[in-house]
């Protein structure tokens, strides 16, 4: 009989995991942004963008079956809040992308078309008269991250 082969994490592995995000600095500190532990696991392709890099690196090595904790700082998870992403758009605009007549309130996450074709999404923090002010940072930005990672299932 044949002792079974444990897998490991590869660069390009693909993974079934369960994970928790929680926010350990600013606004939101102690928040959890997203836990797969209370319902159905994740899955991961390995280097295919789904996670920041500096994210997926300490999973590689790592043996399926295995449950472990990291910290990542902002810097190397989604970078800084910038605050140029922080831009007002005109109402017109807004209703180009929505229809004239979409009720959007703060806190909705809006998605834009992209001259080249492709998308970009923005949070609504405020309504003007003629004018929407939008944050483009992806949510997760400014924000030290810990993870929480059990590893299922590696291919």
């Amino acid at each position: 009989m044949s002792e079974p082969v444990n897998a490991f994490v590869l660069a390009d592995s693909y993974l079934t995991l369960h994970y928790r995000v929680t926010l350990l600095s600013g606004s939101a500190a102690g928040s959890v942004f997203a836990d797969t532990f209370t319902g159905r696991p994740g899955t991961l392709q390995m280097g295919d963008g789904q996670w920041a890099p500096a994210m997926e690196a300490p999973l590689i090595g790592r043996q399926e079956g295995e449950a472990f904790s990291y910290e990542i700082p902002a810097a190397q998870a989604y970078g800084e809040r910038n605050p140029e992403l922080l831009q007002r758009v005109s109402l017109s605009l807004l209703a180009e992308h929505g229809g004239e007549d979409a009720n959007f309130q703060p806190g909705d996450l809006v998605e834009f078309s992209a001259p080249n074709g492709g998308s970009y999404s923005g949070v609504l923090k405020e309504l003007g008269d003629d004018w929407a002010l939008f944050d483009f940072n992806h949510p997760l930005a400014g924000a030290d991250l810990k993870l929480d990672v059990s590893i299922l299932g590696v291919l």
